[in-house]
């Protein structure tokens, strides 16, 4: 499979992401006990979106010196469309995020260390998701077509709309673990375990933060494939995923507020699987420019967020 990516570039990206999560977690606090401020976490959000853009920036420029200024604007604009892909993606994770730890009646200050540990299982797991999906890709290309039903599938899932919302309790795994493991009935401070009496307990921190890794593996099933239907580059991927995922913490503390208020988020997410999909199955057909790709997911994203708006002034005003 081609790919821009070598070893210098690999381990370039991977010391950004060291990097960054580092600033992440020694800068991005909150007081203890007390909620992130909003104002806070927009700042961290726009600082994760930004380096996101100059990682763009500098992919550009040395591509355009390496291998000429046509690769160079393909690769960008692959990059930028999986990022956003992915960003858009990644917001239903935030909404489930957000009933787990309602479900747990976790604190902020306690939600902002599982998240620290939520993100770092994500880079993992994704990065392994990858390089697997990558391989599968080089070496039987029809799966592209199953990749590409599946987003159909999911789609018309999302357009469809779901009337409840996940019954976090009724989890399979959920059940496994409370069967398997010796859980305290209280949270235990921020400890994931304890020893009581010379046994080892598991408090219910650790089944929430085995929730958040769970379902961000599930939501992997949907976005890897999405984004492999806009490049097939394993480079682009993982910089365009990894970087999406980098700043879901912020994203969260930004969006739990506003929850509610993004009605019209699921049917903008079907649109956008659903145009993937029909995409990836037309591959021998027609081969869509990227630029057409990334035009679409910034139109329906725009308009996704101006009905939304308008939605909630109809509901705050019902005689306006």
């Amino acid at each position: 499979m081609e790919s821009i990516g070598n070893l210098w570039l690999y381990l370039v990206f991977f010391g950004i992401v060291i990097i960054m999560l580092l600033i992440d977690f020694l800068g991005f606090k909150q007081k203890q006990g007390q909620q992130v401020a909003l104002k806070t976490a927009a700042c961290w959000s726009i600082a994760w979106v930004s380096v996101a853009m100059l990682f763009a920036g500098g992919l550009w420029l040395y591509l355009q010196q390496t291998v000429g200024v046509a690769i160079a604007n393909q690769k960008t604009m692959e990059y930028i469309a999986g990022y956003l892909l992915e960003k858009s993606l990644a917001i239903d994770n935030v909404f489930v995020w957000l009933m787990i730890f309602a479900a747990f009646a976790i604190p902020p200050a306690l939600q902002r260390k599982i998240l620290l540990y939520g993100v770092l299982g994500a880079i993992v797991l994704r990065t392994i998701f990858i390089f697997i999906g990558a391989w599968f890709v080089q070496e039987f290309s029809w799966i592209l077509y199953l990749f590409g039903a599946f987003l159909v599938y999911t789609g018309f899932k999302f357009l469809k709309g779901q009337d409840d919302d996940p019954d976090i309790e009724n989890m399979a795994i959920l059940k496994w673990l409370r069967k398997h493991l010796r859980i305290t009935p209280q949270l235990q401070g921020d400890k994931f375990f304890v020893r009581q009496n010379g046994v080892l307990w598991f408090t219910p921190l650790f089944l929430v933060l085995i929730l958040v890794e769970a379902s961000d593996v599930i939501f992997a099933v949907d976005s890897i494939p999405a984004i492999f239907a806009v490049t097939s580059d394993p480079f682009i991927v993982l910089t365009a995923n990894l970087m999406a995922i980098l700043g879901l913490r912020a994203m969260f503390f930004l969006l739990s507020g506003a929850a509610s208020k993004m009605h019209y988020l699921p049917y903008g997410l079907g649109i956008i699987l659903l145009f993937i999909g029909f995409k990836m199955l037309m591959l021998d057909v027609f081969h869509m420019p990227i630029w057409i790709s990334l035009g679409f997911i910034v139109v329906v994203l725009a308009i996704t967020a101006w009905l939304s708006i308008l939605h909630n002034k109809k509901q705050e005003n019902p005689s306006a």
